[in-house]
């Protein structure tokens, strides 16, 4: 067993043992960079969205039910929930996500794009039995940054958290 031992306490095995432990050292801390370069951007614009952002609710008979979704989920605070009727489209041009009951504002939707902002998000919530979406709107809605189609509610709160994370955040 000795010999053993001796074989490997070799200048050789010493040197090679320690190149080997440096470079062990060095890819765990180059790997740990990595995963704080590319997550912690992500929890934190998550977390600055979480609590500051505001979410424009474009809807008439609906606004109450999204609204209880958004704050029963306990991700989104009710403070930052603002509801936008047909009278008041130009309040929501400071706001930087917009969810838009299809039903209830497809007459001003022309309207809520113009508002839009390149940066800002867009989610059109349009249930199937409610009616469907025309195909030049669809395009147009295409046609945009940020912007997508819901049809289920229960989509809604995933889809509100990718927008969170994907758009910009601007501090005021």
């Amino acid at each position: 067993m000795s010999q053993f031992v001796e074989f490997f306490n070799h200048p050789f095995f010493i040197v090679v043992g320690g190149m080997a432990t440096i470079s062990s050292i060095l890819a765990t801390i180059y790997t740990l960079y990595l995963i704080i370069k590319g997550i912690f951007p992500v929890w934190y614009r998550l977390g600055l969205g979480l609590s500051t952002r505001e979410i424009a609710i474009f809807a008439d008979t609906e606004f109450d039910s999204l609204k209880s979704l958004l704050v029963d989920s306990k991700i989104f605070q009710e403070k930052n929930i603002t509801k936008i009727d047909s009278k008041s489209i130009k309040k929501a041009e400071k706001i930087t996500l917009f969810l838009v009951h299809w039903k209830s504002f497809k007459d001003e939707f022309e309207e809520i794009l113009r508002v839009k902002k390149d940066t800002s998000a867009l989610i059109v919530y349009a249930p199937q039995d409610e009616g469907f979406i025309d195909k030049d709107v669809i395009t147009k809605i295409n046609l945009e940054r940020n912007a997508l189609i819901v049809n289920f509610r229960g989509r809604l709160v995933n889809d509100i958290l990718t927008c969170m994370i994907t758009t910009s955040y601007h501090k005021r």
